[in-house]
């Protein structure tokens, strides 16, 4: 067929770059002194901007798993099948130490590490981060058992993929996986009616359901059910010591929104053999050590999505032209990727300094513990429920464009209200923030500590942190007004950390848009005078020019 007209005005693909080029990552490792650890970043950006990598999503999320309950001959093996590129993704997350390596570093940085590296690698594709988040998450509950901990720790934190099915202790590396909720009461975990009896051997022969258990086919699971003592958490291996396959039945998998490429399931347990991990009736405080690394990463998860998408719409901007000029010198789309960037900024920052934390925590800070504790369950309400609505305006700065599969848009966009309903949806992590408040009221003290730890840097700041502490006053209506209380003590966190450690330019617009209340109700209406172009340039990928 002859040309019909010449192709022009087109933005060149956003690939072969180093995507690890985000500066409020890299500040993150230099304040922490974590100078070692970014020529490793800078080779995982440079993979995770590059064609191969991307293939590897785009085949993963194109061929989502297929589930075999039985083989031809009618034997139940239930089983799910997954695409190359899903391997392929899996066995690089591993190998880089995204999983459960930073329990077994000694490098007082290993979770901050382990973090930047996460939020770079995640833009490739989101669904494998399941069960490599889960597999980090999994170590420090295993450990309320110091026997088990002993057995399955060093395969937990080696890194090696073992896709195999074979007994764990003969595998060269663990994946592990998470199995809390049932039918009748979802983030109710309380209500769970799966029945764990005691044997002769001190293993539970466990009887129920699982109304979602996201990657089954992991060697090993993290599983609630009710004991003679309440409700206890159980480890459950696929593959038993013997080489039998333990009676831990794939009813279905879930035809989801998004996260296609990783597998979620509806279980059904036909006494499996399981191990008591903590005490009998302690469930919940213990797999909660689990839920709180997962949180992390839900924090961790959406503020790459933010700059992801922030990035895809800086790039198109800055090619694509419209009315006589380029969309990046447009005074409008200025203020929407400025205020997009903001967003994003300010979340990578929360959740890096939740991941130095962490380290600081794990190496026996208690203060770090304290205000982790509350600072998680505020950060991850928050960022997390801001992730849709900044996908959906980055889509729109594509126009057309990001409305279509090949722009990888969509699929920004239907993974961004995941990481909200994951470990907790919005009104369970701001009630858990009360509750953390309630149990341990030294927490609420430790966050005011930090936020005061900026006092007289901003006077709009300031000014935020005199009205939040005003909002504790009355106890009895708390509950009702906790999203607005709980957002209000994100904001102020968010802010506190920009004006001491951020961009000027980053932290002068989000004090003046969220702090000081200069902002509309969608992106894009930043106040006059944000110096814009400092902003966009932080947040514009270096490639395609």
């Amino acid at each position: 067929m002859s040309a019909t007209h010449e192709v022009l005005n087109q933005v060149p693909p956003l690939v072969d770059y180093d995507a690890a080029d985000q500066q409020p990552i890299l500040e993150a490792l230099q304040r922490a002194g974590a100078h070692d650890a970014l020529d490793e970043l800078h080779e995982v950006g440079r993979l995770a901007g590059g064609a191969t990598a991307q293939r590897w999503g785009d085949l993963a999320e194109a061929h989502p798993p297929i589930l075999h309950t039985h083989d031809r001959y009618g034997h139940r093996i239930d089983e799910v099948e997954y695409d190359p590129a899903y391997h392929q993704l899996m066995t690089t997350a591993v190998e880089m130490g995204l999983h459960g390596a930073p329990w077994a570093d000694p490098n007082p940085n290993a979770h901050l590490i382990r973090a930047a590296k996460m939020a770079v690698w995640g833009q490739v594709d989101a669904g494998h981060g399941c069960p490599i988040s889960m597999t980090y998450a999994v170590v420090p509950a295993l450990r309320h058992n110091p026997e088990l901990a002993a057995q399955y720790e060093p395969l937990l934190t080696a890194r090696a993929y073992d896709p195999a099915l074979a007994p764990p202790l003969t595998k060269t590396g663990l994946i592990a996986g998470m199995s809390m909720t049932e039918k009748q009461g979802g983030s109710d975990v309380r209500a769970g009616t799966t029945r764990a009896v005691p044997q002769s051997d001190g293993s539970y022969l466990l009887t129920g359901h699982k109304w979602f258990t996201s990657a089954p086919m992991s060697d090993l699971f993290l599983v609630l059910a009710q004991a003679p003592g309440g409700l206890s958490c159980f480890l459950l291996p696929r593959i038993l010591p013997d080489g039998t396959r333990n009676r831990m039945h794939l009813q279905r998998l879930k035809d989801k929104l998004g996260n296609h490429s990783n597998a979620s399931s509806e279980v059904e347990y036909d006494e499996a053999v399981a191990w008591l991990v903590g005490e009998e009736g302690r469930g919940v405080p213990t797999i909660i050590e689990m839920v709180n690394m997962t949180r992390l990463d839900c924090t961790i998860g959406t503020a790459t999505g933010m700059r992801v998408g922030t990035a895809q719409a800086a790039h198109h901007a800055t090619h694509r032209s419209a009315f006589g000029a380029h969309l990046v010198d447009q005074p409008l789309m200025r203020n929407v990727l400025a205020d997009l960037a903001v967003e994003s900024e300010a979340s990578t920052t929360v959740a890096m300094w939740l991941a130095a934390l962490t380290d600081r925590a794990a190496a026996g800070d208690e203060q770090a513990a304290t205000l982790r504790r509350i600072a998680l369950a505020v950060s991850k309400y928050f960022v997390c429920k801001r992730g849709p609505i900044h996908a959906a305006e980055a889509l729109e700065c594509l126009g057309g464009n990001g409305y279509v599969e090949d722009s990888r848009m969509p699929r920004l966009y239907r993974e961004a209200p995941l990481l909200s309903v994951w470990e907790g949806s919005g009104n369970v992590a701001a009630l858990d923030t009360l509750r953390a408040m309630a149990k341990q009221p030294e927490t609420l003290q430790a966050f005011f500590d930090e936020l005061d730890a900026s006092l007289g840097a901003d006077a709009r700041l300031d000014a935020a942190v005199g009205r939040l502490k005003g909002a504790f006053g009355d106890v009895g209506t708390l509950q009702h007004r906790a999203r607005r209380v709980v957002g209000d003590m994100a904001v102020a966190l968010q802010g506190s950390l920009l004006v001491r450690f951020g961009h000027p330019a980053v932290a002068d617009a989000f004090c003046a848009s969220r702090l000081a209340g200069d902002w509309g109700s969608v992106f894009g209406t930043l106040p006059d005078g944000v110096d814009t172009a400092a902003i966009i340039a932080r947040a514009t990928p270096k490639a395609g020019s």
